[in-house]
């Protein structure tokens, strides 16, 4: 007859049994290979992003496009048919108009993007990024901006003359509050 080992003798002969010295050998050259590869790939192939007379402009805007249209207030008989919790007196449009970004980079456009907004309502953020590789050195850039698609709106312009240096990264970005495109 086969003795029968219980649940409980069974968690107790694993508590109790020993990690002989050929399997802290093993586990210890295992490891240490482990290690090896980890630590020859983290320093081979050599990574270079760029190559070394390059330069790197990334274009990263993510924020609300302006309303499509103007708020209106409805008029008293207008209010009276809605119901009660609808009573807004002020009512605007939901959808966002889109991110329009053009970059020229010594008069050639390199970038000319439309980003719609985002939602099933057309009422959520619009996002822009993108990666330009020009070469290192002075670059004359001129960005057009235009989050407002109403007539008459605003387009933001900035253009300067930017010496870049190899493997340097511009980041180009826009907040309003800060005096809208800016050059990072």
């Amino acid at each position: 007859m086969s003795k029968k080992s219980t649940p409980e003798q069974t968690a107790e002969s694993r508590r109790t049994r020993r990690i002989g010295p050929a399997q802290l050998l093993g586990q210890f050259v295992l490891y240490g290979l482990y290690g090896l590869v980890i630590a020859v790939f983290s320093q081979w192939p050599a990574y270079q992003p760029l190559a070394a007379d390059q330069a790197q402009i990334k274009v990263s805007v993510a924020r609300l496009g302006q309303p499509v249209g103007e708020c209106r207030r409805l008029t008293d008989e207008e209010l009276a048919k809605l119901p009660p919790n609808m009573r807004d007196p002020v009512q605007c449009p939901r959808e966002r108009s889109p991110l329009t970004m053009e970059v020229d980079v010594d008069g050639h456009r390199v970038l000319d993007r439309v980003a719609q907004p985002g939602g099933l309502s057309k009422d959520g953020a619009s996002a822009i990024y993108e990666r330009l590789t020009v070469p290192a050195g002075e670059q004359h850039i001129h960005v057009r901006f235009n989050d407002d698609v109403r007539p008459g709106a605003k387009t933001w312009e900035r253009e300067a003359v930017i010496n870049l240096a190899p493997g340097q990264v511009l980041v180009i970005d826009f907040d309003a509050e800060k005096g809208g495109i800016l050059f990072e």
